[in-house]
């Protein structure tokens, strides 16, 4: 029975990208292109690939084929650049085809990079860390600037709907447009965005990493950063991996280091102290070992009158404290 080969669908307009316009790309031709054509651009927004995923999506390549065609830009010298379908190329590439169905689209640099965001930020196994840096990305196409001002823009507009700042910048072009692309996503609030995912940026770079490649959470990623010495936090980081911990027994785990961390502090802040009651230790030591002290008087009255010196000094000390608190 010879298994019937799957139409190629083209590449569709969704909501997001009514956003843009969609001139920028022409409509697609359906084909199929040898693998060894198809090259990746210098940035693919997508970072992480579920290995257990891929090799079963291979897998069904094996057998059906692929359904549904990727997206590329003929480059020159006969190369075609990824636009869209990273993942089914990955699995393409496992299963050993040697062709692949293409749909070739016409697009400048800006609208490839806007298709490769939409498509990524629509996955259905989109991490927090991820869907944050596509949002911004995407964002920075939208205001024709970089994800640093668009970070800027969006702590403004949180402190102006907040009330802690003059309203300059709600009701604007770019809040607006921001508005806008949070309402087509429709997964999470501008708000919520600038609370809960904002603060994924500042996280340590192993925290990071463990995010972008769909290792942990970001709620444990934010208890574990608590913890700042590196080493103490990359174990806790690998045990909560390979244990899979929840998130109460994170807590519990960081509860415990920064504890012990507080009396680590407290013991250093002592160690003079310390050092002055072992100096007089070792001194009374001393005493009792030397045979010859009582026999050398001067030496006796020498040790005997700074040993004098030293107690009258600290019981005058002890004697101003308890007049100054009663």
């Amino acid at each position: 029975m010879q298994t019937k080969k799957p139409e190629l669908k083209e590449y569709s307009r969704n909501t997001l990208d009514d956003l843009f316009g969609g001139q920028e790309e022409k409509p697609a031709s359906a084909t199929t292109l040898p693998l060894s054509q198809i090259v990746r651009p210098t940035s693919q927004p997508r970072r992480y690939f579920d290995e257990e995923k891929l090799q079963s999506l291979a897998d069904s390549i094996k057998e059906i084929g692929l359904l549904e065609p990727i997206v590329v830009r003929k480059l020159e010298d006969s190369k075609y650049e990824l636009i869209a379908g990273e993942r089914r190329l990955k699995a393409s590439q496992i299963a050993e085809l040697k062709n692949i169905p293409v749909n070739i689209i016409e697009c400048d640099d800006t609208a490839a990079n806007r298709i490769r965001l939409i498509e990524n930020l629509q996955r259905e196994d989109l991490n927090a860390f991820e869907e944050t840096i596509g949002i911004l990305e995407l964002l920075a196409i939208l205001l024709e600037t970089d994800t640093e001002d668009v970070v800027s823009i969006l702590y403004r507009m949180a402190k102006e709907d907040k009330g802690e700042a003059a309203q300059n910048v709600l009701g604007g072009s770019e809040s607006l447009t921001i508005q806008e692309l949070f309402s087509k996503i429709g997964k999470i609030t501008w708000q919520s965005f600038v609370t809960t995912r904002l603060p994924l940026l500042k996280l340590p770079t192993d925290i990071q990493e463990a995010l972008a490649g769909g290792l942990i959470e970001y709620t444990k990623a934010c208890a574990i950063a608590r913890i700042k010495d590196s080493n103490q936090r990359a174990e806790l980081l690998k045990k909560v991996i390979d244990e899979k911990l929840s998130l109460s027994k994170i807590k519990e785990a960081v509860e415990v280091i920064l504890e012990a961390g507080k009396q680590d502090t407290q013991d250093k802040q002592e160690t003079p102290t310390k050092k002055l009651v072992a100096q007089i230790g070792e001194i009374s030591s001393l005493i009792k070992k030397d045979k010859t002290l009582l026999q050398d008087k001067k030496k006796f009255s020498k040790v005997n009158k700074l040993a004098q010196q030293l107690l009258e000094l600290l019981q005058s000390s002890n004697q101003a404290e308890t007049v100054e608190a009663e």
